[in-house]
């Protein structure tokens, strides 16, 4: 959302909350409203208009009055791999939308992708009586008795940065996996028109990046002088870099190596400047590690792709909360958070910006 749209926001939230005020005789308040928003802008002061309104983010304490929520809803996400780095703005998304809120939220699951871990997560929930669960969907259907339970239960379920398209959840919040992976065949096919091109994946038959490796295969499937090589890395960083760094120096003459999740990406950009291979080996993949983006900035690789992990958090806890303040009438809906490639070149501003969005800071606001 744009300053200019908060700042009208502001203005509707202001007039709303005062619309049964009798103005003074002669004086427009729509008017002076709309310009003390708008000129606020200039001044940085939007903040200090939400924050007019009962909504500031520092405490949460107006979400009550404004949606009417009958009490302070307590959430749970429950993750794959809870300590991957990937997931630190996901949290930090979920922890900003509880402040805003007045809500809370616990951060569970398994740090290993271990599918077990992740259902007595979630039937753990079911049995605390919580508001409403968010879960990544990594497996097509160990997750649908649980869900199917919690929604017996009142309890709503939504699905994040992973889906199972049996799986009874109510919406969906994450990238469209399997187009991403087509897109990304097809920046593959344009940086190595023939040749061999090692393709890696964390976890193999995970729902969260399983779909993307599909995606790509297809693409290239259809390129002739496309020879493509599918290497399993594991869950855990150290090991994606150990196992990439192995798998070049017994591969010699890889053309390109292209990973569908975030530690791979980062590995292999950490292995072509280790073996000097920039401009030799094409590289490429997904997320914004810091690493990622330092090295693509330097054209150690090619391209990575953005799929907004801030919104995987902030939006599924949003959703959850409105659905319950609504009574079940409002909150629900399928996002998708994107497929935004990025080069060396637009890059740029990750790497010069420290923010709690992309996980690189811990204070609000982007520096």
């Amino acid at each position: 959302m744009s300053d200019t749209d908060q700042a009208h926001e502001a203005v509707e939230r202001l007039e709303h909350l005062d619309r049964k005020e009798t103005d003074r005789p002669g004086f427009d308040r729509r008017a002076f409203l709309r310009r003390t928003a708008l000129t606020g802008i200039a001044a940085g002061s939007v903040g200090s208009i939400l924050s007019a309104c009962g909504s500031s983010a520092s405490s949460g304490s107006g979400a009550g009055s404004i949606f009417a929520a009958s009490k302070s809803y307590k959430f749970t996400i429950v993750n794959h791999v809870t300590t991957n780095p990937f997931f630190v703005p996901t949290q930090y998304g979920a922890a900003d939308a509880c402040k805003l809120l007045g809500c809370s939220y616990q951060w569970t699951g398994s740090q290993s992708s271990n599918v077990s871990e992740m259902v007595n997560a979630v039937n753990s929930a079911v049995s605390a009586g919580v508001d409403g669960i968010a879960v990544s969907l990594v497996d097509e259907k160990a997750f649908n008795s649980p869900v199917q339970s919690a929604l017996s239960a009142k309890i709503p379920v939504v699905a994040y940065n992973a889906d199972a398209k049996t799986n009874p959840r109510l919406a969906y919040i994450g990238q469209d996996l399997f187009v991403s992976g087509e897109k990304m065949g097809e920046h593959i096919a344009e940086l190595v028109p023939s040749g061999d091109v090692a393709l890696f994946i964390a976890t193999p038959g995970s729902l969260n990046i399983q779909p993307r490796i599909d995606g790509a295969l297809k693409t290239l499937k259809g390129k002739s002088g496309i020879t493509t090589h599918t290497v399993a890395t594991g869950a855990a960083v150290p090991a994606e870099l150990s196992v990439i760094d192995s798998y070049i120096t017994g591969h010699p003459n890889t053309k390109g190596m292209f990973a569908v999740d975030a530690g791979s990406t980062q590995s292999i950009a950490q292995t072509i400047q280790k073996h000097g291979l920039k401009g030799k080996v094409k590289g490429g993949g997904y997320d914004l590690l810091e690493i990622t983006e330092q090295l693509l900035a330097s054209g150690e690789i090619q391209f990575t792709i953005d799929q907004q992990p801030y919104l995987q958090g902030f939006l599924p806890i949003l959703e959850l909360y409105l659905y319950q303040a609504s009574k079940t009438l409002s909150g629900i809906a399928d996002v998708n958070t994107g497929l935004k490639f990025l080069t060396a070149e637009t890059v740029k501003p990750y790497n010069s910006t420290k923010s709690r969005y992309e996980g690189t800071a811990t204070a609000a606001g982007v520096a």
